[in-house]
C-alpha cells in the first residue's frame, strides 16, 4: 500500500481503525477506536473513496429467472459513447464462483471456458449478471447496457418449493447429476419414536413457514480495483471475510492469491450478505484486463438500493413440519421434524445454513426419540445464504412453538416445562455426543424468568380490576382499561391509527417465552482457524513493552469488533490500552481470520491474540527489539454427522439466550405492539459491556422487523418489492418499548478470558416468543410470519376472534 496517498486514491493508506480506545481494559466500554470517524462523517465506506480518475462500472443482471441465451451481441453496448471495455464470460478464466460449492457462473454467456463446470449458457436468477461495461461515467455505462442486443429461450420456472418438489419438476440445476432439485439432505435418528409417541400423554403436531428477510445494511455494495505498479490487483470493498474474498477471485481469475490484495475500510453492515461476494470478482478482473490493455486507472462499481436488494442473497425461506409428545411431567419423548430451505437458483451457504437448521430442530433439549431430515433445494427464486443465525431463527420458530403448545396441552407453565427439559452440563447433544463443556441454558431461563416474574408483577393480573368499557367481560379481556388509566408499570393504551384514539376494549395483552442455543464457529469439520500477529516496542532496557501493534484481518461490520481486539491486545500484553494499535481486514498486512460470522470472530480472535501476545513475550523476553510474535489459533475439532444417525461432534461451543416478549395487540385491525423484551444472553465475558447491550438491541430489533413487518414478496423468480417503501423495516417509533438486557457472565471453558460469541443469540428466539405472547393475547396460534397487521387480522377473524 503506498503510504502518502491522498484519501480517496488507490493505494492510500486506511488508518480508520489505527487509532487506540482513549482509554479502557477489558471488561470496560472505552469509545470506539472508529467512533469519532464515523460520527463526523469523516470514515472512509468504500462509495466514500473513489478516486477522481475513476472509471465505473455497471453490472447488467439478465432480468431472467430461468431462460437460455440463444444471442448475444455487446457490440452496440462497445460503440456506446463513454465506454472503455465491455467484459462477459469469455474474458473469465475459470467461469464460476461460490462460497462453499462453484455452480455459479461469473457471467451467463455464449463462451464456456472449459475450467469451469458450470454450464454458463442459461441464465437461473434474475440476478445472475450478463455483462460488465467499463465505461467514464455510471450514467454512460447505464446507457450502454441498454443498447445490449440479447435473446432469450424462456425455461419453466421453478418459482418456490411446492413447484421444485413435484414430481415433474423441471431441474434447476440439470447438469450435476443429482436428478432432482432437492439436492443436499441430513438426517438425525436417535431413539426408539414409536416408544416415545406411545409414552407422551399430548402430541402436538403443525406445519411452520418461516420467510425472507432482507439484510438491510446501511451502505449499499460498492468498491474500487486497480493493478498496482507491483502488478498486484488491489480490491478495496465492504465484505466479511478478506481472504475468502480474495480466494474467489484468485479461482475465477486463475490468478495466483499471492497476485490479489483485498482490503476493507468503514464497512457499513454486513449481518451474512456479505459473507458471499457480490462485485469483488468483476472489479478485480475489470481492472485486471484494463491494466492488460495498457490503461492503469481504478475502477469502481456501486449498487442502487434496488440493485443491493435484487442483487445479494436472502436470509432463507422454508417449511418445517413438527410433531413432538410429551409425558403428563412435561418430559418430552419424541420429537419429529423434516424441514426444506428454499436455496434459491444456487447454494450460496445454504447447505451449512441446513446444518444449523438440522441442528436447532433438536432445540437446547434433551431428547431421548427423535428423527430428523432437513433438505435444501434449488428454485429459480432469489438465493439463500448466511443471514445473523443463519438457520437458528428458522429452527427456533419451529421447536419453541412445539414446546409452548406442549406447555398449552398439558396445563404446564412454559418455564416449567424448559426445566423439566433443557440441556444441562454433561446432557447428550442431539447428534449423541456430550455438549462441550460450559452449557448454561438453565441459568440463562432462570435469569430471564426472574426478570419476566418481576415485570409481570408490576402491571395489574390479566383482568383483575379492568374496566368493562363497552360491557364486555373484563376478565376475558386481558388489557382491558383500569377506571383511573394504566398503573404506573403497566403499557400504556396505543391506537394504530395516530388520529384515533384508543379504544381499549380492541385490545388485548399476551407474553410469551422462548430460548434458544446457537453454535459459535464453523462446524461440521470445517478446518476452523484464527491468526494475529503481536509486534511489542521498546527500548533494550526497558522491562515492559511501551507500545503495542496488532495485526488482524478480522472485519469490523459495525459490530465494535476492533475496538474489542485492542482491549483483547492490551490486556494480553499488560500494556496500557491508550498505547495499542491495530492494522486491520488487509491480507496485505495479516494472516486468515475467519469470517466475521457464526458468533466466532470475537472468540476466535482472542484466541489467536493470546497465542500472538505469548510468542511476542517470548521474544521479547530473549532481547528482540520490537518483538514479533504470530499465532495462528485453531480450536478442539469438530466432524461431520454420520448420514444415517447423525451422529458427531458438529461444535466445539455454543451460546445461550432465552427472551419474554409482553405484547398488546388491537383485535380490531391486527396491529401488533412489542411493549417489552427481556433478553437473557450468557456472553461468558463482556469485553466491552456497551457492545455486548448494543449488540442484544440491535439484535432484538432486526429480529422485531423480521417477525413484524419485512414481508419479501416473491412471484415467478422475481422480487416485487425490492424497495424500502414497500419492504418496511422497523424505524425508531417501531421497535419495542422496551427492550432489557440481561447479561450474564457464565465463563466459556475455551473462549479468551472466558468470553463466548453472542452478537446472533438475540435474532433466534424472537419469532417463537412473539407467536407464544399472541396466543396468549387471543388464543390464537399463528404458524407463519410476518405478523403483519392484515395477516394477523385474518387468522383472527378465521379463529372467530372479535369484540
Amino acid at each position: 500500500m503506498r503510504e502518502g496517498a491522498a484519501p480517496g486514491t488507490p493505494g492510500a493508506a486506511i488508518e480508520l481503525e489505527m487509532a487506540p480506545p482513549t482509554a479502557g481494559g477489558l471488561g470496560e466500554s472505552p469509545p470506539r477506536a472508529d467512533g469519532p470517524a464515523k460520527v463526523s462523517g469523516l470514515a472512509g465506506y468504500p462509495a466514500d473513496r473513489v478516486p477522481a480518475d475513476a472509471l465505473w462500472a455497471f453490472a447488467v443482471f439478465t432480468d431472467q429467472p430461468h431462460a437460455r441465451l440463444r444471442r448475444l451481441d455487446l457490440g452496440g453496448a462497445e460503440r456506446s459513447p463513454g465506454v472503455v471495455a465491455v467484459l462477459g464470460s469469455a474474458d473469465v478464466p475459470c467461469n464460476e464462483y461460490g462460497l462453499t460449492k462453484f455452480d455459479q457462473p461469473v457471467f451467463v454467456g455464449l463462451d464456456h471456458t472449459g475450467r469451469s463446470q458450470v454450464p454458463c449458457d442459461v441464465s437461473r436468477w434474475e440476478a445472475d449478471h450478463l455483462a460488465l461495461i467499463v465505461a467514464e461515467s455510471l450514467s454512460e455505462a447505464r446507457t450502454a447496457a441498454a443498447v445490449i442486443d440479447v435473446d432469450w429461450e424462456p425455461l419453466p420456472i421453478v418459482a418456490d418449493l411446492d413447484a421444485a418438489l413435484a414430481p415433474d419438476a423441471p431441474l434447476v440445476h440439470p447438469y450435476d447429476g443429482i436428478g432432482s432439485n432437492l439436492y443436499e439432505s441430513m438426517r438425525t435418528l436417535k431413539g426408539d419414536l414409536d416408544a416415545g409417541f406411545a409414552a407422551a400423554s399430548a402430541v402436538v403436531e403443525a406445519t411452520y413457514e418461516v420467510p425472507y428477510q432482507e439484510h438491510a445494511y446501511l451502505q449499499p455494495e460498492a468498491g474500487t480495483s486497480w493493478v498496482d505498479a507491483e502488478g498486484i490487483v488491489n480490491v478495496e470493498i465492504a465484505g466479511q471475510w478478506v481472504h475468502e474474498d480474495r480466494e474467489q477471485i484468485a479461482h475465477a481469475l486463475d490468478l495466483a492469491e499471492e497476485r490479489i490484495r483485498v482490503r476493507y475500510p468503514a464497512i457499513g453492515g454486513a449481518f451474512g450478505g456479505r459473507e458471499d461476494t457480490s462485485m469483488q470478482i468483476v472489479l478485480a478482473l475489470a481492472a485486471t484486463r484494463l491494466a492488460e490493455q495498457g490503461i492503469h486507472r481504478p475502477v469502481a462499481m456501486q449498487w442502487s438500493r434496488e440493485e443491493s436488494i435484487v442483487g445479494h442473497h436472502k436470509r432463507h425461506r422454508g417449511r418445517i413440519w413438527a410433531r413432538w409428545g410429551a409425558n403428563r411431567d412435561g418430559k418430552i419423548t419424541a420429537a419429529q421434524a423434516e424441514a426444506w430451505l428454499d436455496a434459491g437458483a444456487y447454494n450460496y451457504t445454504s447447505n451449512k445454513v441446513m446444518g444449523n437448521l438440522h441442528l436447532g430442530l433438536g432445540g437446547p433439549y434433551e431428547l431421548p426419540n427423535a428423527a430428523i431430515d432437513t433438505h435444501v433445494v434449488y428454485t429459480n427464486a432469489t438465493p439463500g445464504g448466511a443471514f445473523r443465525g443463519f438457520g437458528a431463527p428458522q429452527a427456533a420458530f419451529a421447536v419453541e412453538c412445539q414446546v409452548n403448545k406442549l406447555a398449552e396441552a398439558l396445563g404446564m407453565d412454559p418455564i416449567d416445562i424448559r426445566r423439566v427439559n433443557t440441556l444441562r452440563e454433561g446432557s447428550l447433544s442431539i447428534a449423541h455426543t456430550p455438549m462441550p463443556a460450559g452449557v448454561t441454558m438453565p441459568e440463562v431461563i432462570e435469569a430471564c424468568a426472574s426478570a419476566a416474574a418481576q415485570s409481570l408483577a408490576a402491571p395489574a393480573e390479566v383482568g383483575a380490576g379492568c374496566a368493562d368499557v363497552d360491557g364486555d367481560d373484563a376478565s376475558s379481556a386481558p388489557c382491558a382499561a383500569r377506571p383511573d388509566g394504566p398503573a404506573a408499570d403497566e403499557p400504556a393504551l396505543f391506537s394504530p391509527f395516530g388520529s384515533l384514539p384508543p379504544k381499549p376494549s380492541s385490545l388485548r395483552r399476551g407474553s410469551g417465552f422462548a430460548c434458544a442455543f446457537k453454535n459459535v464457529g464453523f462446524s461440521f469439520g470445517f478446518p476452523e482457524r484464527c491468526e494475529a500477529t503481536i509486534v511489542l516496542h521498546g527500548e533494550p532496557s526497558d522491562d515492559i513493552p511501551t507500545s503495542v501493534e496488532l495485526a488482524h484481518a478480522g472485519a469490523d461490520v459495525g459490530q465494535g469488533a476492533h475496538t474489542a481486539f485492542l482491549q483483547m491486545a492490551a490486556e494480553a500484553t499488560g500494556v496500557d490500552p491508550a498505547r495499542v494499535v491495530g492494522r486491520f481486514s488487509d491480507t496485505g498486512t495479516s494472516g486468515d481470520s475467519g469470517s466475521a460470522s457464526a458468533s466466532r470472530l470475537t472468540w476466535m480472535a482472542g484466541n489467536s491474540i493470546l497465542g500472538a501476545a505469548e510468542e511476542a513475550e517470548k521474544a521479547w523476553r530473549e532481547g528482540d527489539r520490537p518483538a514479533t510474535g504470530h499465532f495462528r489459533f485453531t480450536p478442539p475439532p469438530t466432524t461431520e454427522l454420520d448420514p444415517e444417525t447423525g451422529e458427531g461432534t458438529p461444535n466445539f461451543t455454543y451460546g445461550y439466550v432465552a427472551q419474554h416478549i409482553e405484547l398488546t395487540v388491537d383485535i380490531d385491525t391486527g396491529h401488533i405492539r412489542i411493549d417489552r423484551v427481556i433478553s437473557a444472553n450468557d456472553v461468558g465475558r463482556a469485553i466491552n459491556p456497551r457492545f455486548v447491550v448494543g449488540q442484544i438491541e440491535g439484535a432484538v430489533a432486526q429480529a422485531h422487523g423480521h417477525v413484524l413487518s419485512e414481508h419479501l414478496r416473491s412471484r415467478e423468480g422475481r422480487l416485487l418489492n425490492p424497495r424500502f417503501s414497500t419492504y418496511l423495516i422497523p424505524g425508531i417509533g417501531d421497535i419495542p418499548v422496551t427492550t432489557q438486557s440481561v447479561v450474564l457472565e457464565l465463563a466459556d471453558p475455551l473462549g479468551p478470558f472466558g468470553a463466548r460469541g453472542m452478537a446472533e443469540m438475540g435474532v433466534i428466539p424472537y419469532a417463537p416468543a412473539v407467536a407464544a405472547a399472541l396466543a396468549d393475547a387471543t388464543g390464537v396460534w399463528m404458524d407463519d410470519f410476518p405478523l403483519t397487521p392484515e395477516r394477523v387480522w385474518t387468522a383472527l377473524r378465521g379463529a372467530g376472534v372479535t369484540r
